[in-house]
Formats: C-alpha cells, structure tokens, sequence
C-alpha cells in the first residue's frame, strides 16, 4: 500500500468517526427521550387494559393529503415571523424583512467576491453561507445576553413582588412595584406589561404576551402562578418565594459548574483555534504552501474537508460543553 491509498484510508476513519461523534451528541440523547416516553405509554396502556378500561389516545397523528406539500409551504413562511419574534426577544429595533434581505446581500456580494478569487463552487457557498448568517448570529447572541440578565435579576423581582403580596396589595399593585423598582431588562418588560393593562387588556393575555417575549421558564413559573391566584383565589406567597430560592440555587449551581470546567472549556477553545493558528503561522512562514489550497483542484477538495471538518468538531465540542442545568 503506497502513501497515498494510506492517507485515503486514515481521512475516511477520522471523517467515519468525526460523523459517528455528531451523530452520538445529537440524535441519541433525543432518541432515548423518544424511548423512555414510548415505554411509560405503553406501561399506561397496559395498566389500563388490565383495568378492562378504554385506553385513551394520547398520540396526536397527523394524516398528510395529497396537498400536504402546500402547508409545508406555509410552515417555511412563518419564519419571518418566528425571526420578528426572536428580534423583538432581543429589543431590538429591525424588522424581520429587512434582516433576511441584508443576509442575502451579504450572502450573494460575497459569493461574487469569493468567485473572483477562484475558489470552488463548494467551498465559495459555503463561505457565503457563513458571512449570510453574521446578522442572524448577532440578533441571537443579543438575545442570549438579553435573556441571560433577565434570568438573574427575576429572583429579586419575584421577592419583590411576594412582599408587596404580603403588605396586602393586589397582582395589579405587585406588577407596578416590579415595573418602578427594579432594573433593565426587567423593569421595561413589566412597564411593556403595565401600558398593556392600562390600555384595557386583560391580566392573563398581559401575562401571557409578557411569557412570550421572554421565554423563559422560571417567568412562565411565575406567570402560571399569578394566574392560578387568580382562578382560585389560593394563597401563592409561598410557592412564589421557593421558586425565587429555586432559581437563586440553579443559577448559583451554573455558575459552579462554569468555574470547575473553565479549564475543559480553555482546552476545548484551544483546540477549536488551533487549525486557524497554524493557518495562519503556515502562510506567514511558508505561503506557498498554504496558496495550494485554493489554486490547485486537490488543494481545493482538501480545504474544503478541513473546513466542514473543523465546522463539525465545533459544533460536537460545543454541544458537550453546553451543560444546561
């Protein structure tokens, strides 16, 4: 075996086992979800057979017609909604049209300047897909810091909220003491809130379109608790002040867990960089080596692997570092 059929043999091993690695981050942590909820159906299913009862049907299926590919049409329109969404999550002020129209710019005026340059087909669309989404990944790291500060300033809300409860006032009078006493993003959230009421809106919508624009799940706790109070007309004082304490411990423990892996997390960063410092020393020290890459047809197909390749290790390393708690 001459070197060449062996450098063939160890790219498909590390391309076999760098696809076998995505695959094992993403699919079969879902895929066992799916399993452990099919096991506790039929566990109910069966109990419900031994009670001689009719076992309800607690799988929704959906009969796709003839015409099915026309609701699949409809589905891809509303991402423009879902991204207005997304950017009114973030506060900003774009409009959803406008973001996808500069992202097709970018992606088209970079594909042309990209073609200039030689590079292959394959390559230039996948560079002009990266530069395409720069708006995209700005709106939703925006949105991350955005929602990440929200998160930390709610437990102070909360207790805002159950001693203004406990002196005897009403959700209305605990909402405005939210909405006056406490910081950005929480206190322009709760004003949003507040100008809805005054206009005449009910409080469950109000609280509900206030879930909407910041998803969060301690808010939805919260926004679930004001309304059963007001259904029932049950004491929430004490199940608000161990949701605060819940998100207190949960957000104490993240920020542990973040402080024991910062030196996994340096090490993971370090090795996600390093194809690009060496890159970089290569054409620095030694540019005619690193110029074969996009002016020979070989150097080209491998650029490209390396690319895709150094895409997908990312993308693994960050799905396994990203423990939520």
């Amino acid at each position: 075996m001459g070197p060449l059929g062996f450098f063939l043999i160890t790219g498909v091993m590390f391309s076999l086992a760098l696809y076998a690695a995505g695959y094992f981050v993403w699919s079969v942590p879902e895929q066992e979800d799916a399993d452990r909820v099919a096991g506790r159906l039929r566990e109910l299913r069966a109990n419900m057979r031994s009670r001689n009862q009719k076992a309800p049907e607690l799988l929704r299926r959906e009969h796709r017609g003839s015409f099915a590919f026309l609701g699949d049409l409809v589905t891809w329109l509303g991402v423009l909604r879902r991204l207005q969404e997304t950017i009114e999550q973030a506060n900003l002020r774009y409009r959803a049209a406008d973001v996808a129209g500069l992202s097709l710019v970018l992606m088209v005026f970079s594909f042309l300047l990209f073609t200039l340059f030689d590079v292959m087909f394959f390559l230039r669309l996948l560079l002009s897909l990266g530069v395409g989404t720069i708006p995209l990944l700005y709106i939703m790291q925006v949105r991350s810091r955005r929602l990440h500060k929200f998160e930390e300033m709610l437990p102070d809300a909360i207790d805002l909220f159950t001693r203004t409860m406990r002196a005897g006032h009403n959700i209305h009078s605990g909402l405005e003491t939210i909405a006056t006493e406490t910081g950005d993003p929480v206190r322009m959230e709760f004003k949003k809130l507040m100008e809805e009421l005054a206009l005449g809106s009910q409080v469950e919508p109000a609280l509900h379109s206030l879930g909407k624009r910041v998803p969060l799940l301690d808010l939805k706790f919260f926004i679930t608790s004001l309304i059963l109070q007001r259904q029932t007309g049950a004491n929430m004082v004490s199940v608000l002040e161990n949701l605060s304490t819940l998100v207190r411990e949960r957000l104490n423990m993240a920020a542990k867990m973040k402080a024991h892996t910062a030196q996994q997390r340096f090490s993971a960063g370090l090795l996600c960089a390093l194809p690009f410092v060496v890159g970089l020393g290569f054409w620095i020290l030694k540019p005619d080596y690193m110029r074969l890459l996009w002016t020979d047809p070989v150097g080209q197909k491998f650029f490209t692997y390396a690319i895709c390749s150094e895409i997908i290790g990312i993308l693994v390393i960050r799905k396994l570092a990203n423990i939520k708690v």
